[in-house]
């Protein structure tokens, strides 16, 4: 799969003095890039490590969900303290600032997925993006205890097709924690949900025509203000940054999967200067798109 972004740090800027930096992860502790469909570790692999305490800390482009088989602890979400019991699900959408205590010895399931994998299962019609944008625990079901023992199975064996089976798999399984997130907050939404979900809509269909905030609340008839509201609320983000985000995915989307030049992608993404488009895509995940290119395929673009 797509490689991430490098370590970066982000400060914690709430109050005058220094504050501790919260680090931003592929995985909890790693900067090594992630060549694979999906990751998949169990809890403890990782926690036994770090005395079952995970430090908060952040992932720049991954979703995680976690589900607790035995055993237990606590999960910061956001800053907000929240028990975990077994045969509970724990979502951390992209960018949510989330840490772990764990009871030694708990058992259970962690699985990873790109943000770019997310961009071509979920459709924005559909509504699941802005449910599966909120870091929530909720009741887990059979059905998902299921999928993520058949994820981890698919993922540990080499057979033919398993990059195909994985992605089958993974979209799956973030449906049916969007349903039990949805479920559990009550479905249908608040009208800002509703105008977030519009927004996703157009994000979709105008990304590539490099639309502005300005384009954005337009079009949903608001203010960029308003829509600034809207999606620092669904997704602790600013809208023009969901707008590069998407626009980064996109490039890297075609990084990994077609042999296009980078001068292409770059004209295809909107951009009229390829070397602006390399600067662009440096700043956002920390590798020019040949460096990226090259570090996963050994392809010089």
């Amino acid at each position: 799969m797509e490689g991430f972004a490098n370590v970066l740090y982000y400060s914690n800027m709430r109050n005058a003095a220094p504050a501790p930096a919260i680090r931003v992860y592929n995985l909890f502790g790693e900067a090594g890039d992630l060549p694979d469909v999906v990751h998949c570790e169990t809890i403890a692999s990782r926690s036994v490590l770090h005395d079952w305490k995970l430090a908060v800390h952040r992932h720049a482009r991954l979703h995680q969900v976690l589900l607790i088989e035995r055993g237990g602890g606590e999960a910061t979400l956001d800053g907000r303290v929240v028990p975990l019991k077994p045969m509970q699900i724990v979502n951390v959408p992209v960018g949510h600032v989330h840490g772990f205590r764990f009871v030694p010895g708990t058992e259970g399931w962690v699985l990873t997925i790109a943000a770019e994998m997310l961009d071509e299962a979920l459709l924005a019609a559909e509504g699941l993006r802005s449910v599966l944008s909120r870091s929530s625990v909720v009741r887990g079901t059979p059905q998902i205890r299921a999928i993520m023992k058949q994820i981890f199975a698919e993922h540990a064996a080499r057979d033919f097709g398993r990059a195909h089976v994985l992605r089958a798999l993974s979209a799956a399984m973030i449906g049916l924690v969007a349903r039990a997130l949805a479920g559990a907050s009550g479905a249908g939404g608040n009208a800002e949900t509703n105008l977030f979900r519009r927004f996703e809509a157009l994000l979709e269909q105008h990304h590539l025509e490099r639309w502005t905030v300005a384009d954005y609340a337009k079009s949903l008839a608001i203010t960029p203000t308003h829509l600034n509201r809207v999606t620092r609320a669904a997704t602790g983000d600013t809208a023009s940054h969901l707008i590069l985000n998407r626009l980064i995915r996109e490039a890297r989307r075609n990084l990994v999967y077609t042999n296009l030049p980078v001068s292409t992608i770059a004209y295809a993404l909107g951009f009229e200067d390829p070397a602006y488009f390399s600067r662009v895509y440096a700043a956002a995940t920390g590798l020019s798109p040949r460096a990226f290119r090259t570090q996963l395929h050994g392809d010089e673009g």
